[in-house]
């Protein structure tokens, strides 16, 4: 059965009953949304009867939130947070740019990404992206991404997954580190600080039993839940780090980190572009996703200055 438009309720309703239920007072509720507490009594009266139910209990001056009235406010407020999302989204586009939001992995959002969107938005005068950091999958549609940035397996519930790249990974460090300890072979890190992601802790066994080289202590050292962070402690000394050639090219540029050996890991998970199922009619996400295909392996783009879109 499809409901008439009019037994829906509009807008100011569902504000006065979210704004009531979260004071849990009329009063407060009205001189949030510049009304008198009597308004905000017969909206509320309001909706009670247009639902058929009971969704304040009055006791005492105050009002308190009936049983059914708590098991619809998280739907009422995620309903005005998808509008406060819909109302920013069109006032970014009102100049006729478009918006794309994008997830991604926040150090690959840092180091990859966000170096690379000037050249993006330099060629899409007017468009507005908006960047958040996932580290796991989720529902795209439900919260409103257009595209995501993925590592792992091409596994995405109601998505399509676009292969981007493998990771290559190679055992860094500081030159000063590296020089002091007198890091020759593979063998010499039996005595040096070996850097560790959480996630992945068995990463610098699977390198040693790549090269074939035993090392009792592959599981030892310090470790850091983001790679942002272990690139940090190669660069302060801190140890010898395996890390993704993408996310270090400045530094490997710079001579700040320096290549211990040149023995590259490829890991057997991979970057993907996820487009929600039906993504494909998204023009903006298909010309990102083109885009970002077509850089990698490439040095960074120079048309477009850094920071000068």
């Amino acid at each position: 059965m499809n409901l008439s438009r009019a037994s829906i309720p509009d807008l100011a309703t569902l504000q006065a009953f979210e704004a009531a239920a979260r004071h849990g007072n009329f009063t407060k509720a009205a001189a949030e949304l510049n009304l008198t507490q009597s308004a905000i009594s017969r909206q509320i009266q309001a909706l009670e009867v247009q639902l058929g139910v009971v969704l304040f209990e009055r006791v005492r001056k105050r009002v308190h939130l009936s049983v059914t009235g708590r098991q619809i406010l998280p739907d009422v407020q995620r309903i005005l947070s998808q509008l406060e999302d819909l109302t920013i989204k069109a006032r970014a586009a009102g100049d006729g740019g478009g918006t794309l939001t994008v997830a991604c992995l926040p150090t690959f959002g840092n180091r990859w990404l966000m170096p690379r969107l000037p050249h993006f938005l330099g060629a899409h005068p007017g468009l507005s992206v908006s960047v958040i950091s996932r580290s796991a999958p989720f529902d795209l549609r439900g919260e409103g991404i257009d595209l995501a940035i993925h590592y792992g397996q091409p596994v995405w519930a109601s998505a399509t997954c676009t292969y981007m790249c493998s990771e290559v990974i190679l055992p860094v460090a500081a030159p000063s580190l590296l020089d002091r300890r007198e890091v020759a072979a593979p063998q010499n890190l039996d005595s040096v600080p070996l850097l560790h992601l959480t996630t992945r802790p068995k990463l610098w066994a699977e390198w040693f039993q790549r090269y074939g080289t035993e090392n009792e202590n592959a599981y030892r050292g310090s470790r850091f839940d983001q790679f942002s962070m272990i690139i940090e402690a190669a660069l302060r000394g801190l140890g010898v780090a395996l890390l993704p050639s993408y996310l270090i090219e400045n530094e490997l540029d710079a001579g700040s980190l320096r290549i211990a050996f040149d023995l590259p890991l490829t890991t057997e998970n991979n970057y993907y572009v996820v487009l929600p199922e039906g993504g494909r009619e998204n023009r903006l996400a298909r010309t990102f996703q083109d885009w970002m295909l077509s850089l990698v392996g490439k040095p960074m783009p120079a048309d477009v200055p850094e920071g000068q879109p």
